[in-house]
């Protein structure tokens, strides 16, 4: 990959409050990260310098007055002041040292949050930007300083103006998962299932996949009740909407099998038979993603029109200024950012 064809990536420094600084810095200072794109770091200047400090790292950084000046820059080739593999550095005023106390979920905070991110998305809106990246978020924090969703995606697919299907991957590895239904009361879940949402769902994942560098995913699609609903005797789900929308997914020509109960499909996808789960419900995938690898699980914003990710874990306000905070999911859902990103530029070239 070449300098030119490298993808712009915002990245930041997430919620305040939290782990997200020393993340990022640790990402940047301990990581090859800076060889993967150009990198722009968004996000209050005295924020970023303590994560710093709690990470132990002095990441060099070329600071830039706009998104634009960096686009132009990795256009020619980082020609300029700014040496190959160098950060830019976007700095933000958003929120002040003195109205954020570490480890608690507050409204400055979730604001400053809300600014960045908009901020981000605006480039992205411009091509700017080719992908995000963002530290974790805490979504009280965000509902205090104004969100104004259920979630950060909802917003994020709000603000860019997307009225097709989209909903949360969450991917470990090689594997990657959907769901038909997300933050919602567990007692509504049922309510959401559709013929519609499931195959949408799946043709999702399948493309979002294939823009990840995977060419032909195969994709398992979960039961929702007991034992795959057992004929019909412990719901009639599976027998009603989810083996229709298998079939007519399949007669579509996607690689696609089930439903499978949901107790044994992540064994199939374990051993590799497939690369994509698609789930009926939030817990039913988070569960099994993190039991099997919280420190590296990745969000990935699926149907937005920019790729949006982030680490899988939240804001770990308990163990935040400790210095303890892991950086393998982070630096996974940042070189996620790039091959999506990556498959931007190529599609815009």
């Amino acid at each position: 990959m070449t300098e030119t064809s490298q993808p712009v990536i915002a990245l930041t420094l997430g919620d305040p409050a939290g782990i997200g600084p020393e993340l990022i810095a640790r990402l940047l200072g301990q990581t090859d990260a800076a060889q993967h794109a150009n990198i722009v770091l968004v996000g209050d200047p005295w924020l970023w310098a303590e994560g710093q400090k709690i990470a132990g790292m002095q990441v060099a950084t070329a600071p830039v007055r706009s998104f634009a000046e960096v686009r132009v820059r990795a256009q020619n080739g980082m020609n300029s002041d700014m040496g190959a593999g160098t950060v830019a550095w976007l700095g933000m005023d958003t929120v002040a040292a003195s109205q954020v106390q570490r480890g608690q979920a507050q409204a400055p905070g979730g604001a400053s949050v809300l600014q960045v991110l908009n901020a981000c998305m605006d480039a992205a809106k411009l091509r700017e930007v080719d992908a995000i990246c963002f530290a974790p978020l805490n979504k009280f924090a965000m509902k205090l300083g104004g969100l104004k969703h259920e979630d950060e995606l909802h917003h994020f697919a709000k603000y860019l103006g997307v009225d097709s299907y989209f909903c949360e991957f969450n991917t470990l590895g090689d594997l990657w998962t959907s769901r038909v239904s997300s933050h919602i009361p567990l007692k509504d879940a049922a309510s959401y299932l559709s013929r519609d949402r499931i195959k949408e769902a799946t043709r999702l994942i399948y493309r979002s996949l294939q823009a990840a560098g995977v060419a032909q995913p195969k994709v398992a699609v979960a039961a929702f009740n007991p034992h795959g609903g057992d004929g019909g005797t412990c719901g009639r789900e599976e027998l009603e909407i989810i083996e229709p929308a298998v079939r007519e997914l399949a007669a579509e020509g996607f690689p696609v099998g089930g439903p499978f109960p949901a107790d044994t499909i992540f064994l199939k996808a374990r051993d590799g038979e497939y690369q994509a789960i698609v789930t009926m419900y939030h817990d039913q995938g988070q569960i099994a993603i993190k039991l099997m690898g919280f420190s590296q699980g990745v969000t990935v914003q699926g149907g937005l029109p920019v790729p949006i990710t982030t680490p899988a874990h939240g804001t770990a306000y308990d163990i935040a200024g400790q210095g303890k905070a892991d950086v393998n999911a982070t630096y996974n859902a940042f070189r996620i950012a790039c091959r999506m990103g990556q498959a931007i530029v190529q599609s815009n070239t």
